[in-house]
């Protein structure tokens, strides 16, 4: 049995230093990551509504050309459509919208005559339901004025926020943990090792550490897979411990 495991009542001390911890780096640092994510997605919304003639002319051509800014369009609708929900409402390939929001481009292999009646089907969706609240020049048929344009721009990128700024937080939040954990073990005498090294967890010196390695495991059925271990380090008896 892990050590403690059965022994809850030790984990109190621990666990609250542990929240303390995590709830004093998150004031300090989540409003300063959402505020410069919200002016930059900000201007990204109004870089897309101008190339979509402020909503009223998305073309195939343009989700060619900038593929990213299909999840803006799904953030300008009423209600916000997920993309699972824009790929069941439109009819298109799943692949399709999937490959323009996590990787900015369209598929390869799929023909030139599909990819365009699916890009078509796309804007008609987005058009026909965009969010008339916000952009309220859409039933007007006017140009709208530049303070429309910033509070249409300003609420689609809160509601982008949530999604682009949640990962930033946690990806720092992973790397303040290793931080932490390496400034303890180097004040130990430990000596990181550097990933990309090509050193196996196996074959790390001892009094080393490193991060993010990959431990293979043979399961009971004989199998092997590879585990993804955050923090490894060897000590002096060159017996490899894992954390």
């Amino acid at each position: 049995m892990p050590v403690n495991a059965d022994k809850p009542h030790l984990w109190k001390k621990d666990i609250k230093q542990s929240v303390d911890f995590y709830n004093d780096w998150f004031l300090n640092f989540a409003p300063k990551a959402f505020r410069e994510t919200r002016k930059k997605t900000t201007q990204q919304v109004k870089n897309a509504l101008k190339s979509t003639s402020n909503l009223t002319d998305i073309k195939p051509e343009l989700l060619k050309a900038n593929p990213q800014v299909l999840q803006m369009l799904r953030m300008s609708t009423c209600p916000p459509i997920a993309r699972d929900r824009l790929i069941g409402l439109a009819g298109v390939s799943s692949n399709l919208v999937k490959k323009m929001e996590l990787d900015a481009k369209v598929p390869p292999k799929m023909s030139a005559a599909q990819l365009q009646k699916d890009l078509i089907k796309i804007g008609k969706i987005i058009r026909l339901m965009a969010d008339k609240d916000i952009f309220t020049w859409l039933d007007k048929n006017k140009q709208p004025t530049n303070e429309e344009l910033y509070r249409a721009s300003t609420i689609v990128a809160d509601r982008l926020c949530g999604a682009v700024a949640n990962p930033i937080i946690r990806n720092e939040q992973e790397q303040r943990q290793l931080a932490y954990i390496g400034s303890w073990l180097e004040a130990r005498g430990y000596t990181q090792t550097p990933s990309g090294t090509g050193i196996t967890f196996n074959h790390m010196e001892p009094g080393t550490f490193s991060f993010r390695m990959i431990v293979p495991v043979e399961r009971e059925d004989g199998k092997k897979v590879n585990i993804p271990v955050d923090t490894i380090s060897t000590v002096q008896s060159f017996v490899p411990s894992c954390g």
